[in-house]
């Protein structure tokens, strides 16, 4: 039997392994660098305002690259466009670890951000070739493999940093990915799939598709609340404890984000359960525990084992939902995957940075409290949101 089967509709195991892994060190990039920021200011000379540009520049870049990007699943073999892009990702690493400036190297943010769009494909693809049995289950690996490399992102980097400085970081992560695409190009479906439409026109008819499928607006909105909700949640967290009484450092803020890790270990198990029980059962149930851990972490703060509990409970939820949730998505119509993981991850994202955006000025000026019971509010709302799914969702 080949490594893959596309005739059959399905990727074997050790495609969806090697494409997991993939997909999670693309996305990774688009945070490796932030623990270097200082130093890259330090480098160039430059403020950190400005250098704070950088991970806006990644955020834009994977904003519209899930505009432009990902729809090219419904278009372009996943063996051409999965190892074409991560080389692009790869080029992009190397122009950045070269940059002159520091508007040089946003700007090759930007394209890293667009380039990492690879992750959302992955999971798209991941989607339209599984079975309807176990659809939920195999892009759960994607997930998992795109929540370890987000979580591992900063550590990793902060060390390659330490050990070769930030130019020569970029180079090692760009090394990585290069070898990524080499590993997962003969893993995947050669065929290009069917389509009546040409790109342009699936660009223009986005948001048509989300207009007519209320399926899919529901979907939307959930995501964009709990989304919401885990920003607010890690942001305000972060510069909370930055502040008076606690005054932690920024590695010990950090230990934190090992709450997270309860998440990551939720995704297989959130995909097995929505294969079998229907994710919307699985949604409301895991958007409901977020909503009472992010109310339980209003008033442990002051208490570090509580508040970790409650940061593993929050994450297991929001992960839970989003495994269950972006099947659903793709279940509404398998052949336009790419055009519905697309129109979702984009407000699912714009979203995040909303949340992102404004969790620092509410901490800081409405109080911790205020800010988990806002999160606890809109992880309610998303629940809430969800029970109107279809009841065979």
């Amino acid at each position: 039997m080949k490594t893959t089967d596309a005739q059959h509709g399905r990727l074997t195991g050790r495609a969806l392994t090697v494409l997991s892994v993939a997909a999670g060190s693309a996305i990774a990039n688009n945070y490796a660098m932030q623990p270097a920021l200082s130093v890259i200011a330090a480098d160039f000379g430059a403020g950190m305002a400005l250098m704070t540009a950088v991970i806006s520049g990644a955020i834009l870049g994977y904003l519209i690259g899930l505009v432009l990007l990902v729809p090219l699943v419904d278009r372009l073999s996943a063996r051409a466009l999965i190892p074409g892009q991560i080389f692009v990702l790869a080029c992009a690493l190397v122009l950045a670890a070269c940059a002159p400036s520091p508007r040089a190297l946003i700007g090759c943010f930007v394209l890293i951000g667009a380039a990492s769009t690879v992750a959302a494909q992955s999971s798209a693809i991941v989607g339209k070739f599984a079975d309807a049995r176990c659809r939920a289950l195999n892009m759960a690996t994607i997930s998992a493999g795109i929540s370890a490399g987000i979580l591992l992102s900063r550590f990793v980097g902060g060390l390659l940093v330490q050990w070769c400085g930030w130019r020569g970081a970029l180079l090692v992560l760009a090394t990585l990915t290069a070898v990524c695409g080499l590993c997962v190009f003969p893993l995947l479906p050669r065929q290009r799939p069917p389509g009546q439409t040409g790109y342009f026109s699936t660009l223009c008819a986005l948001p048509a598709l989300v207009g007519q499928s209320k399926q899919l607006r529901l979907r939307i909105c959930a995501g964009m609340l709990w989304f919401f909700a885990f920003n607010l949640i890690w942001v305000g967290l972060a510069v909370r404890l930055a502040a008076p009484p606690y005054n932690l450092d920024a590695a010990r803020i950090g230990l934190y984000s090992l709450a997270g890790l309860m998440g990551l270990a939720m995704t297989r198990i959130a995909g097995a359960l929505a294969d079998r029980f229907g994710n919307r059962r699985v949604i409301v149930c895991g958007l409901a525990c977020a909503a009472l851990a992010a109310a339980c972490l209003s008033v442990v703060l002051d208490h570090a084992p509580a508040t970790l509990v409650a940061l593993a409970l929050f994450d297991a939820g929001c992960f839970t939902a989003q495994v269950a949730n972006q099947a659903g998505v793709v279940a509404i119509d398998p052949s336009r995957a790419g055009a519905l993981n697309s129109a979702y991850l984009f407000f699912y994202y714009g979203a995040g940075a909303v949340g992102t955006a404004v969790a620092g000025s509410i901490a800081m000026h409405g109080g911790w409290s205020a800010t988990a019971s806002l999160a606890a509010f809109a992880a309610t709302a998303a629940a809430m949101v969800s029970a109107g799914l279809r009841a065979s969702s």
